[in-house]
């Protein structure tokens, strides 16, 4: 085999098959094999070897052949980030435009009860790049909290709390005001562990009544997209976060007039949707 071998699960996630931790489980579940062989998690191959997902012949691309796209989306509340809900619910990938051979991968994750700013790529690399904690982007979020917040409380956040899974903190908070016991803040966060910006909160003794990430590293969510849209990244927006990601910049691909005109009836035909509310009693929760 060449020396300049990589992991199998990283050369997927180029093809356009999902993210690199989407493709560890399809290799942990025995979905994928080499040269006729089921693989196994730590395989590396060479783009000489034969690779099948599902039985499927895949076709191995150099990281230069991959088209860098990035598109911006705005969720809205009660969407899931996920490409299929068994309960048949309304996922983000619902409203995206179709790609041909390719797949959209999300670069991190919202909950359910999260708005706001969500990037999705063809270039698993750039992915994985920017969702690892090495990379120290920052998450910028516009927060709701009810109660009364003292100073201590937000020291408290900035210099760092202990919660289940281990030490976190806002690198910054800044308070934009409000009304009666609900006070909005701008917060940032360096890492996208699950429901932290709320558990941070909760930490204190506060709940969190709203929460939506106006911007991830350089792209701030901004009047192009209202909640349910899409639009697509320009060179230079797409360039700066290739560098955030320590990759080299690389020309995006211009569409062919096929997918303009699908890109398009994607973005007329599907309406924004409005945000999902709760019941009064348990707006806040999750």
């Amino acid at each position: 085999m060449s020396t300049t071998t990589e992991k199998l699960q990283k050369v997927l996630a180029r093809a356009g098959l999902g993210s690199r931790r989407e493709m560890e489980t399809a290799i942990a579940d025995g979905r994928v094999k080499v040269n006729g062989q089921v693989a196994t998690l730590g395989d590396r191959i060479d783009m000489r070897d034969r690779v099948a997902l599902d039985d499927r012949p895949v076709t191995l691309r150099g990281a230069e052949d991959v088209p860098r796209r990035v598109i911006m989306y705005n969720k809205p509340e009660g969407e899931l980030c996920t490409r299929k809900d068994p309960e048949g619910r309304r996922t983000v990938f619902d409203r995206l435009p179709r790609l041909k051979g390719e797949r959209w991968i999300a670069i991190g994750r919202l909950d359910i009860n999260t708005s706001g700013l969500l990037l999705f790529t063809t270039d698993g690399e750039l992915a994985n790049k920017l969702m690892h904690p090495s990379t120290q982007v920052e998450r910028e979020y516009a927060v709701r909290v009810m109660g009364e917040v003292k100073k201590e409380q937000v020291k408290a956040m900035v210099e760092g709390v202990m919660l289940d899974d281990g030490p976190a903190n806002f690198s910054d908070v800044q308070e934009f005001g409000g009304e009666g016991i609900n006070t909005w803040f701008h917060v940032v966060i360096m890492e996208g562990r699950n429901r932290e910006v709320r558990r941070l909160w909760e930490s204190q003794g506060l709940t969190v009544s709203r929460l939506k990430r106006v911007r991830y590293g350089n792209i701030f969510l901004d009047k192009r997209t209202k909640a349910g849209e899409w639009v697509e990244l320009s060179q230079d927006e797409i360039d700066d976060l290739a560098e955030t990601a320590g990759l080299a910049a690389r020309k995006v691909p211009e569409l062919t007039p096929d997918e303009k005109n699908r890109w398009s009836r994607d973005k007329h035909k599907r309406r924004p949707v409005q945000a999902m509310r709760k019941p009064k009693g348990q707006r806040g929760r999750g």
